[in-house]
């Protein structure tokens, strides 16, 4: 029997979400045929569906692209142009129904290549039941001479980690997603780059990362998440997910991660810090402004596919305000502006309605077909710093030389804000 094939990025809240939805696409279209949903971590996704060609020759009809792949994807001629599609029978409320800011990154070459799926800017998640717990308060201003808030800075963070690092309680003072994915330490250096007044491209528009505010970037983060002080000894082996389910279980004062992790640790059964949570703004260097960074998921659609229109029909019923909000309450994060302001959703996670105070901080990576090589190299000189004592300068003086040598004759695309 002929199936349409789903290749997902393996999240349990994603996967439950996708076999809900078809089965009820299905039901309320008499569709019979079956959806073979395959979930993958983020390397062997990004291989399947674009580096081995999976969308473009028709091994897959639908696959989860987040905003870092889809230059490349759209490159590749690997996923669907839905501008006509769009057209003829755009999504509910499209575009208005959602935050302009999930709409442009996949917006290329005159064409739209794919439907917003999952969001959540990166933010920093707290256990405000240690925040506001009186005795802790006291403890802490006896200890640094100042009353215990939300860190505004990083030098705030680090003190603040440290103070709620108790290793005999399971808990530490706050986790890192470390693993070497390509992901997340190049995030992670991002937003200490940008809240250091730092940018990724210099004036000519071009990725440069061999710069003062890099080096203190490095410098800061090396140094934090090797703090066995202040940082979960797992760390190293998390990647986001391992990181925020870690979250979940109680074992960290505080994190910087995705939104979603914020939100899963609130509708996850197993959570034990139901209720004991909030999110807010990433600290910054005295003197510059705090940012997010808005790395999105889209829904999309095989350039190969031999099942477009049913494809689009299910990315149509996939992205109505109902889906939008199952997805949410399953674990993910809907994009659209209603689930945001939802009240039901925002008696389940109190916090819900700060989205689009993210968004506002939020920036996005550079636009280039060279971006997933630089985000390798960045990520690899990250690792490094972290297990070796070569100086931060040499570090991204090496890395620059190589992005250099990626960068010729490539441009970027004109949509980049970072």
């Amino acid at each position: 029997m002929e199936k349409i094939r789903i290749a997902v990025r393996k999240f349990d809240p994603f996967e439950s979400t996708l076999q809900k939805l078809w089965d009820a696409f299905c039901l309320q279209n008499n569709i019979k045929m079956e959806a073979e949903m395959i979930a993958l971590e983020l390397h062997d996704l990004y291989e399947t569906t674009i580096s081995e060609k999976g969308l473009k020759e028709g091994k897959w009809d639908i696959a989860h692209i987040n905003t870092d792949w889809i230059f490349d994807a759209v490159n590749e001629n690997a996923v669907l142009n839905l501008f006509s599609l769009i057209g003829e029978n755009p999504p509910e409320n499209y575009p208005f129904g959602w935050h302009k800011s999930l709409l442009h990154l996949q917006k290329l070459s005159n064409g739209i290549f794919g439907l917003p799926f999952h969001d959540g800017p990166e933010c920093l998640i707290y256990r405000k039941d240690l925040f506001e717990n009186e005795t802790e308060k006291q403890n802490f201003k006896k200890q640094f001479g100042y009353e215990l808030s939300t860190p505004k800075t990083w030098k705030e963070f680090a003190e603040i980690a440290t103070f709620f690092n108790r290793p005999e309680q399971n808990l530490y003072g706050s986790v890192f997603a470390n693993y070497p994915d390509g992901h997340n330490m190049v995030f992670d250096f991002c937003l200490q780059l940008w809240t250091r007044g730092g940018s990724l491209l210099n004036k000519k528009n071009q990725i440069d990362i061999h710069n003062e505010a890099a080096i203190k970037a490095l410098d800061f983060y090396r140094k934090m998440v090797t703090d066995k002080n202040a940082v979960h000894p797992k760390s190293r082996e998390f990647g986001s997910v391992e990181a925020g389910l870690a979250f979940a279980e109680g074992q960290a004062a505080m994190a910087i991660n995705w939104f979603g992790f914020a939100s899963m640790a609130e509708v996850i059964e197993d959570s034990k810090v139901k209720g004991k949570i909030d999110i807010t703004s990433l600290p910054s260097d005295p003197g510059y402004k705090t940012a997010s960074l808005n790395v999105y998921w889209l829904y999309t659609i095989g350039s190969g596919s031999k099942h477009k229109k049913l494809a689009y029909d299910f990315l149509r019923f996939a992205t109505t305000p109902e889906s939008d909000k199952l997805l949410t309450t399953e674990g993910g994060i809907g994009c659209r502006k209603s689930t945001w302001k939802d009240e039901e959703i925002n008696t389940l996670i109190p916090f819900y309605h700060k989205l689009e105070m993210l968004h506002e901080n939020a920036l996005t990576l550079p636009q280039t077909p060279i971006w997933p090589k630089v985000a390798e190299l960045i990520d690899s000189t990250v690792l490094k710093a972290i297990e070796t004592d070569i100086s931060s300068e040499i570090l991204l003086e090496e890395t620059q030389k190589k992005i250099r040598e990626l960068s010729q004759g490539t441009t970027l695309h004109s949509s980049v804000k970072n």
